[in-house]
């Protein structure tokens, strides 16, 4: 039996974790949205006017997955959808201006969990986890792109 549990599972058990403290913390602050429609709330202000498929890569979720999130939010008026004018078929995704509060509240309710999971970390010491999160999440992406396989 080993002593030290695989680099993955600690990953994956980590951000099972978190995304469940995310989820009770989005529902303890009323904004009626999922964790997924959060999450495509902020893709979506990250990269506006993109088209729907560029957004679910972007999310790495399936693009059905995405369709149902942003059909959700353009109900409450979170997001507009648009002709994309370079082809008429695909729709264009932004964030509707009445929904940047919702946004600002959203981004608080992550900043509040990652302060309370992160109170042990020194600064210096999440900014360089931050880093290499960032640098692992591109190695993979490209990796996924490129198929390569494991």
């Amino acid at each position: 039996m080993l002593d030290e549990a695989p680099f993955g599972l600690v990953l994956i058990d980590s951000a099972r974790l978190l995304r469940a403290r995310c989820d009770r913390a989005l529902d303890a602050a009323q904004l009626g949205l999922t964790a997924g429609e959060a999450r495509a709330l902020f893709y979506v202000n990250r990269h506006p006017g993109s088209r729907q498929a560029a957004l679910a890569a972007f999310m790495g979720v399936e693009p059905m997955t995405l369709v149902g999130y942003l059909d959700r939010l353009e109900s409450l008026g979170h997001i507009l959808r648009e002709p994309d004018p370079t082809d008429r078929r695909a729709k264009t995704v932004r964030l509707a201006p009445e929904a940047e509060p919702l946004l600002e509240q959203v981004l608080a309710v992550f900043r509040g969990v990652r302060e309370s999971v992160l109170e042990d970390f020194a600064p210096e010491e999440f900014d360089r986890f931050k880093s290499m999160l960032a640098r692992l999440r591109a190695r993979l992406l490209a990796d996924e792109r490129d198929g390569v396989a494991p």
